[in-house]
């Protein structure tokens, strides 16, 4: 639906305009989403088929607006929510030190949406440099806050693999809860069991720094690969590679997000 936003009523959906959907999808500061739309550059979906728009001012109702910046098809995001297949090799910081960072992975526009001093989408916690698997971002920071406190209790999933052979007692220590230098208080695994004699899936509800290799180095072995296969009730596809990224479904997020 397209058209001026004049009095809309108290029942209409918002219009906005042209560069501001721009603006607020990431694509530079208004001026330069304004010189985007004069050029030519901006495609919006009128009936399946792209039109170009050249009135910067033109406005639009934004909920799911299909459009195209320099020929590539966006959909507009109120909020951002992603899913990442995070490769080994790449920090989860915007200032990495010694490997990229992941967010390196991620189009222009989702690094730097919203703007202001926390821009872009930020890492729904964080993966380390050598741990691969599925990692979630978002702009939304009651998303990110439910998701990363302990007070909420949402599984991630782990698949470790380890040096040394698993036994039943390395699994009951995990269960019942071991030590960590910083914390007296026992750090339990919410499941745990072994899938071979080297692998082991095992399910935390909170995350502290380090935590799988802490509790798995506590039982007497060592942690040689992990990779994050589930988050609450979201599984990482198995078609979607190392490095590659999608939209969280509607359904998904409702998932993460439901007490």
């Amino acid at each position: 639906m397209r058209g001026v936003c004049p009095g809309c009523g108290d029942n209409a959906n918002p219009m906005m305009q042209i560069q501001d959907i721009l603006f607020s999808q990431g694509f530079g500061t208004r001026r330069v989403c304004c010189g985007l739309v004069q050029q030519g550059l901006v495609q919006v979906e009128q009936g399946g088929e792209p039109m170009v728009i050249t009135d910067p001012t033109e406005a639009f109702e934004p909920s799911q607006l299909a459009f195209w910046v320099q020929g590539e098809r966006w959909v507009y995001q109120a909020q951002a929510f992603l899913m990442l297949h995070k490769p080994a090799g790449f920090e989860c910081s915007h200032k990495p030190g010694a490997h990229p960072s992941v967010y390196t992975l991620l189009p222009g526009p989702l690094r730097v949406r919203g703007g202001g001093a926390a821009a872009g989408v930020q890492a729904v916690g964080r993966l380390d440099h050598d741990t691969t698997g599925l990692l979630l971002l978002s702009d939304d920071g009651k998303f990110i806050h439910r998701l990363t406190s302990p007070r909420h209790h949402v599984p991630k999933v782990y698949q470790v693999t380890v040096k040394h052979p698993l036994d039943a007692a390395q699994l009951d220590r995990l269960l019942a809860g071991v030590v960590l230098d910083d914390d007296p208080k026992p750090v339990r695994a919410a499941a745990c069991s072994a899938r071979g004699e080297f692998d082991l899936e095992l399910t935390l509800t909170e995350g502290k720094y380090h935590q799988v290799k802490r509790m798995v180095a506590a039982v007497g072995n060592r942690v040689e690969g992990l990779h994050r296969s589930r988050i609450g009730a979201v599984l990482l596809p198995p078609d979607l590679l190392p490095g590659q990224w999608r939209w969280l479904t509607a359904l998904e997020v409702a998932s993460l997000t439901q007490k």
